[in-house]
């Protein structure tokens, strides 16, 4: 049986005491425009940019900035954590990979990656939860995600909290928000394998 991970989300949102902190991985200004708006008033959150996947070190400056604008101009007080940019990580993950068409195990191990690096900045900085934006377009495979993150929760001790940001017309919302605040929407995911798709 299918789950239903949005629903997920506004249980463990509706059974909250406090405001607690939440590290949001985020992959671009666009993605992240709906996650944040959803999120805001019941998480303390940081923006977490890792994305050693993207293809070029100007695009990942450029989608950096467009994040560090949004916040700017959605006048939030939010804290955006970027480690250094090292495309070798991701190029690591992708040996003998590289043929497979997008939404294969290449992008798995890319969930994987930037997920895993999410869960272990959240517990070393006393994070209460981690989650990410990535489930809010409609080419990302929510169950893998959500798959994963509950995974790393078990294993490494820091709560995940599941998302399928696309529901509801969380998806639409994004493009209503891009379009709001003139965002760079990049035609393509990131890699140089979906630049090339």
């Amino acid at each position: 049986m299918k789950i239903n991970y949005h629903k997920k989300m506004q249980e463990i949102i509706n059974n909250l005491s406090h405001k607690p902190r939440l590290l949001l991985h985020s992959c671009c200004a666009p993605c992240s425009s709906h996650c944040i708006e959803e999120l805001k008033d019941n998480f303390a959150l940081s923006i977490f940019y890792y994305n050693p996947n993207i293809y070029s070190q100007e695009e990942f400056e450029k989608r950096l900035l467009e994040q560090k604008r949004l916040i700017k101009e959605m006048d939030l007080d939010i804290d955006i954590i970027s480690p250094e940019y090292d495309p070798s990580e991701f190029s690591d993950i992708s040996k003998g990979l590289e043929e497979l068409s997008e939404g294969n195990a290449r992008c798995y191990k890319c969930y994987l990656l930037r997920l895993r690096k999410t869960a272990e900045t959240a517990k070393n900085n006393n994070y209460d939860f981690f989650t990410t934006t990535l489930s809010v377009s409609p080419l990302k495979n929510a169950e893998w995600l959500n798959q994963i993150g509950f995974e790393l929760e078990k294993e490494l001790g820091i709560k995940f909290l599941p998302s399928d940001f696309k529901k509801k017309g969380g998806y639409l919302r994004s493009i209503e928000l891009s379009r709001k605040y003139n965002l760079y929407r990049q035609n393509f995911c990131g890699c140089i394998f979906s630049k090339k798709d």
